[in-house]
């Protein structure tokens, strides 16, 4: 049986922002008898921050690559909730959308009828490196201003990583385009405050800057929105496996938003070696690359923002994925040779 109102806290967070991250950091705290949820949407189609978050007691993750979970009609989000709900019947529901995510129709998707009394949408959270603010990149584009507009509580992201001057310039911006978001600092060095879990569960106040951001965007376009009829608990989620080539492996690309990304996945019997992963990603400039790659010296993840590279250990993976996203189309087969002689399958000799 479906528990009632159940909360939603809405991550958002603009690429590299440090939202999974800062989920991690959450479930780390979540009381153990609950269960909650996470529903993780990616720019790319091969979908990676599933296996970044890791395992834990207690929490069902569910992966909708391809960006398509913010589209306006809501179907990809509402098939994803539906089968999270009926598989792990959560206490509490995150959702992350990509850094390339539309808020403001996720927001909408979540007022459908068939969520009243189901969902309680709480405070929902947007994640930023503040020194992303002398970049115009950033500030000029309309999705990294969306999603600071819209969000109840902004944090301060990678806070060990700079000083005040930075804090100070994004609390002055964040004074100018939504001045009733409050703000904090957060770093994943550090264990989230017990008062950011507690601002978790305060009302959203979203949903009203959201409906005015839809209806603005909707007739400036001179499009009416409706929504299509798919019943919350009538639906059937898409878990196939990856169709592998004859070489165990599989490319999928995809673009949208300005950008272009590019992933692969590749077989539990593909091992790859670290140096030459190194190599790799000294040798690929790109927006960003993220990666859990089996290699022989244990499962390492990859998480390069520019040319902030991370390194981490995670205890297990059930195949090897990277993606990259970048302004500008890659030569995709000359990165995939790359990659290709980076590693080999154990049975192929």
């Amino acid at each position: 049986m479906l528990l009632a109102n159940i909360p939603v806290n809405i991550i958002t967070g603009f690429l590299g922002a440090g939202k999974t991250s800062f989920i991690k950091c959450l479930l780390a705290q979540k009381p153990r008898h609950e269960r909650w949820a996470v529903l993780v949407n990616e720019f790319g189609e091969i979908g990676l921050d599933g296996a970044l978050l890791g395992e834990a007691d207690g929490v069902a993750i569910r992966e909708v690559p391809g960006g398509c979970l913010c589209c306006a009609a809501g179907v990809p989000t509402k098939v994803a909730i539906a089968g999270l709900l009926k598989k792990a019947k959560p206490h509490r529901l995150l959702i992350e959308p990509t850094g390339l995510g539309h808020p403001a129709n996720i927001l909408q998707t979540l007022q459908s009828d068939e969520y009243r009394g189901v969902l309680e949408l709480k405070s929902s959270v947007c994640l930023v490196d503040p020194r992303n603010l002398a970049d115009n990149r950033y500030t000029e584009h309309a999705l990294f201003n969306q999603q600071m507009a819209m969000a109840d509580m902004v944090l301060a992201s990678k806070a060990d990583c700079y000083a005040e001057a930075p804090l100070r310039s994004l609390a002055e911006y964040l004074s100018a385009i939504n001045p009733d978001a409050s703000m904090m600092a957060f770093s994943r060095e550090q264990p989230v405050a017990a008062s950011l879990l507690e601002m978790l569960d305060r009302p959203s106040g979203a949903l009203l800057r959201a409906k005015s951001a839809q209806k603005s965007r909707f007739q400036a376009a001179g499009l009416a929105f409706s929504r299509p009829a798919v019943s919350l608990f009538d639906v059937q989620l898409d878990d196939s496996p990856m169709d592998f080539n004859p070489q165990g492996f599989v490319r999928k690309p995809h673009q949208g938003e300005g950008l272009y990304a590019c992933g692969w996945c590749f077989a539990a019997d593909w091992c790859f070696d670290f140096d030459a992963l190194m190599s790799l990603c000294e040798a690929t400039p790109s927006l960003r690359l993220k990666a859990v790659m089996i290699t022989a010296d244990g499962i390492l993840a990859i998480n390069r923002l520019e040319t902030e590279l991370n390194l981490a250990e995670l205890d297990d993976a059930l195949d090897s994925r990277i993606e990259f996203i970048s302004r500008e189309r890659l030569d995709w087969d000359a990165i995939e040779k790359q990659i290709l002689r980076a590693g080999r399958r154990q049975n192929a000799g």
